[in-house]
């Protein structure tokens, strides 16, 4: 080893490098090469198109797990909103759970953005990573390698329960979680299959785990007696909450069920296993968002009933209390007593916090048409609500009202369907996606991130009439200073053109024609590959 200064240069056999270390002289350890005829051709990686993977699901023996994920979540009139991995949906519910270990088994692509994903949103704990090339992923060694990781990693003293998530590729090639052991030295496994190509959003991606982890529960409260979640004994009948809420939002709901005789239950997804028993345990369960087909099918086996919509603001408060306590037993005097001192509340906080000017709403999350009726009972003029999310009975007496007070409402609404809106209706302030918060801003109209500036704030009851008014009515304000920056902007061009130039570069209209005549010739060729499924 040298004994030179840090970044005192080191003399070389090559006089012409300056070099700072030894780096290049460290041995590099290189795997063998492998022959590119032992790689199979199977066209069955991440690259392959949804219908191509579809196919080969089903030629594997996933024909039924399909046509389940298609009744729970029905497509169109688009297949699949531009949205995130649906995986990361599932992977976030797990990340989020005390005592839970997660293990992925995918494309090293899909892994990678996935893990990066979850920890940039927040994930304290590691995601486990089984790889697989091809001659693991046809002789089946893959599902030994699986079950192999679950078991090394099944420790009681740690975990609760370990979930087991199969990507696109290995749910397509049929590696069948389903044969796992359902308990490893007492830690249960529970294997799902969240395929791009057969889960269109990531909201519902957090159905099936909880739909899963709901029937594993419901099976173990069938065979005996289960551990007590931490505060689960107050002896009166409780509400269970479907659906992930801003922190307050299960609070305030408590408040108002209180005068009923009633608690706030658990909210599903839980955060840790034996919450789950106590969700089941509940006396009514309140849909708040409707997308979770899955969990509410475990309920309803579970001899639940299931109420939708939520109390939001004015309307929506005073008949989900009423749906509920109509499922549980209330007596109306009560109800009406109840009902009647939120009313005054609800109002009065509408009333100190009016929201004026047009807008146009869309999401991914599930909660939109909620927001929507409480932006209308603000006083907002919205004319478009669109979610990604497929329509459900859960939700239709929010569409009815919505509809009844003139919005327009469009289910797996894809970019296309929120571009539009944006651009018939003109609105003050669009809330929405990335893309069309880009949109919008491109056009110096005002405009807000759905998920991280409006679905992160408390929404129902009292609380939630006044929460939105401040960021919503700000942001309405500042559409003189978008019109400033755009006329400071006005001269410098758009695209290709854009700058300031001495002389304004010209179009080559014969030569962009001769490359899009190239790129057509391109496409026919290919016309047998299909795009990269979003994940």
């Amino acid at each position: 080893m040298t004994d030179a200064p840090r970044h005192t240069l080191l003399d070389t056999t090559d006089s012409t490098e300056a070099v700072y270390d030894e780096t290049a002289s460290v041995a590099v350890e290189t795997g063998l090469a492998v022959p590119s005829e032992t790689v199979a051709e199977d066209g069955m990686g991440c690259h392959a198109g949804a219908d191509t993977m579809r196919a080969a699901a089903k030629a594997a023996g996933q024909s039924e797990l399909l046509d389940r994920y298609a009744a729970d979540y029905p497509q169109g009139p688009h297949d699949q909103p531009q949205s995130m991995c649906p995986a990361f949906g599932s992977l976030r519910v797990g990340l989020r759970m005390k005592r839970t270990a997660t293990i992925l088994s995918g494309s090293a692509c899909c892994v990678y953005g996935l893990s990066f994903t979850s920890h940039f949103y927040g994930a304290k704990r590691s995601v486990g990573y089984v790889p697989f090339n091809s001659e693991t992923l046809v002789t089946g060694k893959l599902f030994e390698d699986i079950k192999e990781a679950v078991e090394l990693s099944a420790n009681p003293d740690k975990y609760d329960a370990i979930v087991v998530t199969n990507l696109c590729v290995p749910t397509a090639s049929g590696v069948p979680l389903r044969l796992l052991p359902k308990v490893i030295n007492g830690v249960r496994i529970v294997g799902i299959d969240v395929p791009g190509f057969g889960v269109p959003t990531h909201a519902e991606a957090k159905d099936i785990l909880a739909g899963a982890m709901l029937n594993y529960a419901r099976e173990e409260i069938a065979a005996g007696p289960v551990p007590r979640a931490a505060g689960a004994a107050s002896g009166r009948p409780k509400v269970t909450l479907l659906g992930e809420m801003f922190p307050a939002d299960p609070v305030v709901i408590g408040r108002m069920l209180d005068p009923l005789g009633l608690d706030v239950g658990t909210t599903v997804p839980t955060r840790e296993w034996r919450e789950l028993y106590t969700a089941l345990d509940g006396a009514v369960v309140g849909a708040i968002h409707p997308f979770y087909t899955a969990s509410i099918r475990e309920f309803e086996a579970a001899g639940r009933p299931v109420v939708g919509s939520a109390p939001v603001g004015l309307d929506g408060t005073l008949s989900w209390l009423q749906s509920v306590g109509a499922q549980v037993g209330v007596a109306q005097k009560t109800l009406d007593q109840t009902k009647n001192g939120l009313a005054k509340a609800i109002k009065a906080a509408l009333k100190a916090n009016p929201v004026k000017g047009r807008i146009t709403l869309s999401g991914y999350e599930g909660s939109e048409l909620l927001v929507a009726r409480l932006l209308v009972e603000s006083g907002a003029d919205v004319r478009y609500v669109g979610t990604a999310c497929a329509r459900t009975r859960w939700s239709e007496a929010d569409r009815d009202w919505l509809e009844a007070h003139g919005v327009h409402v469009t289910y797996r609404a894809s970019l296309e369907d929120d571009l539009a809106a944006f651009k018939a209706f003109e609105p003050d302030l669009a809330i929405g996606t990335t893309p069309v918060v880009q949109a919008a801003k491109e056009a110096a109209t005002p405009s807000l991130y759905f998920t991280n500036l409006i679905s992160a704030r408390p929404l129902m009851g009292p609380a939630g009439a006044g929460a939105l008014a401040q960021v919503v009515n700000t942001a309405i304000q500042n559409k003189t200073r978008f019109d400033k920056m755009n006329a400071f902007f006005d001269e410098v061009g758009t695209g290709d053109r854009a700058g300031i130039w001495e002389h304004t570069p010209e179009t080559h209209d014969d030569f962009r024609a001769k490359q899009r005549r190239k790129l057509a010739l391109q496409a026919k060729r290919e016309a047998n590959i299909e795009e990269p499924i979003g994940c």
